[in-house]
């Protein structure tokens, strides 16, 4: 999928996360993450966020993460919710979501 606008996802609650995604003229994947427990949980994080990025088929984007304390299952709908809102997909197949 290809990042065409800026969109979010989430909010600033206690466990709940912020997902901010933009196009970017890069062909990378950059994650930002702001998060109380980053120390202990980061790297989990960052694998879960890639993860969902991998399974949607973004290889380009800017996304900013601004944790509260998620669980994994609310990270990955979070990040799914933003890239679906960035792109211009008319036809996603919700099946394929994991």
């Amino acid at each position: 999928m290809i990042i065409s606008q800026r969109s979010y996802a989430g909010t600033l609650e206690s466990s709940d996360l912020l997902v901010e995604i933009f196009p970017t003229a890069t062909n990378s994947l950059d994650i930002e993450i702001t998060s109380s427990v980053e120390k202990q949980f980061g790297e989990l994080i960052r694998k879960t966020a890639i993860s969902t990025l991998a399974d949607m088929g973004v290889v380009s984007a800017l996304v900013k993460i601004n944790d509260k304390g998620a669980l994994d299952c609310v990270i990955k709908a979070r990040v799914q919710a933003a890239v679906i809102r960035a792109t211009a997909a008319n036809d996603i197949v919700w099946g394929n979501l994991k």
